[in-house]
């Protein structure tokens, strides 16, 4: 029998040495996932890469399977996430046009506005990611996509029973969550039917009931994914960031003198966090394929490890150190080929403005306790993170 993944429990930011034996003697290894039985693990930058890359590994043909996984629950069929090729296209055009580069530059000083606001209400010491790296991306996807931000509690809750691995919520606790998401966004499509407003979820609504290229099902799941998505990760991606940074100081103080370099460290802070827990989504492989020295088998699942592929010494030496002066490249933190995130530049956007004014305003900025992680969720982050300055 194949070993069991993964391999140990996350442990804070640490990532499992386990990993770095792989990319260098095994890059594509057979395991035991938590639910479906076993498939293939990639732990290495080009395997990683090429796996997201090419249409004959299908993320649609996960759907209503017990496929190899790490969560209980598979997302549903007319999903983005769990499509592929014309059907993935449609709806990735529906959507994208809110995600670019010069829309997303738009939220730019309401996102400023935000933060500001939020840090001004901050207690001395305070809990950074109830008073500010949660509220602050819940606030700007709900803005974004005419989510009442009063909700934020319910479907908090309920992102995350669905985001919970093993030895955290059970399937029926993750079905009950996504069942209660899905109640929501039904009567929220209703209710922007009724009464339209100027957000991104009126506008497909719109696209629904005018030019019927959005079932009534894609339309609710639609909401669910960007609403979970557009919070938990860049949520927690933020907590991480302020963490390491934190951890060593010398980073923090290159920061402090030269605020024009954040954007790059931004990019090396998503290379080097592992925001993960573990391995991604699976893929099935529609034909035979060749993936590394691995012949893979139609019908095999693939799982990908986003946070091992970015460590990868060949492709970024000296990986397993937090380097604010290293030229990135491309990492793939957002992903590759049709399922890159389509929520990149708002999330690079929200994680310049945020760190940015923490540094302005908090330069003394140190931990005030231990940092306590979540546990058996499919993202890593802090669930508390008590800070003075």
């Amino acid at each position: 029998m194949a070993p069991t993944y993964p391999f140990s429990e996350p442990d804070g930011l640490a990532l499992d040495p386990t990993y770095e034996r792989l990319r260098r003697d095994e890059p594509v290894t057979r395991v035991t996932f938590p639910y479906g039985g076993e498939g293939w693990l990639v732990t290495s930058y080009e395997e990683t890469k090429f796996v997201l890359g090419d249409p004959r590994f299908s993320r649609a043909r996960t759907v209503g399977r017990d496929v190899p996984r790490m969560q209980p629950l598979i997302a549903p069929g007319g999903s983005i996430l769990t499509s592929d090729g014309e059907d993935h296209a449609r709806l990735r055009r529906l959507v994208s046009k809110a995600f670019t580069v010069r829309r997303i530059e738009q939220l730019r000083p309401r996102a400023e506005q935000i933060t500001e606001d939020l840090l001004d209400r901050l207690d001395n010491p305070a809990d950074l990611v109830e008073g500010f790296t949660m509220p602050f991306p819940v606030t700007i996807i709900c803005e974004l996509l005419g989510v009442p931000f009063e909700d934020r509690d319910e479907f908090r809750g309920w992102s995350d029973q669905v985001m919970g691995t093993v030895g955290n919520h059970t399937p029926q606790e993750a079905m009950d969550g996504l069942t209660k998401l899905h109640a929501y966004f039904t009567a929220l499509v209703a209710k922007r039917r009724a009464q339209p407003t100027d957000d991104l979820y009126s506008a497909l609504v719109a696209a629904r009931d005018h030019d019927d290229r959005l079932s009534e099902e894609e339309l609710v799941r639609f909401g669910i994914t960007l609403l979970v998505a557009g919070h938990e990760t860049t949520a927690n991606m933020l907590g991480n960031s302020i963490i390491t940074l934190l951890e060593r100081p010398d980073a923090w103080q290159r920061l402090l003198a030269a605020p024009a370099a954040i954007p790059g460290a931004v990019e090396e802070l998503l290379r080097f966090v592992p925001l993960g827990s573990g391995a991604g989504f699976p893929r099935i492989a529609t034909e035979d394929v060749q993936v590394g020295n691995v012949q893979v088998e139609e019908g095999d699942a693939l799982l990908v490890v986003v946070s091992s592929a970015n460590r990868d010494e060949s492709v970024h030496p000296g990986s397993g150190e937090l380097d604010l002066d290293r030229e990135v490249g491309q990492h793939l933190q957002f992903g590759h080929g049709i399922h890159f995130c389509l929520g990149a530049q708002l999330a690079r956007m929200e994680l310049h403005v945020a760190l940015a004014a923490v540094l302005r305003r908090m330069p003394g900025l140190q931990l005030a306790e231990s940092v306590g992680f979540r546990k058996g969720s499919l993202v890593r982050g802090p669930l508390r993170l008590v800070a003075s300055w």
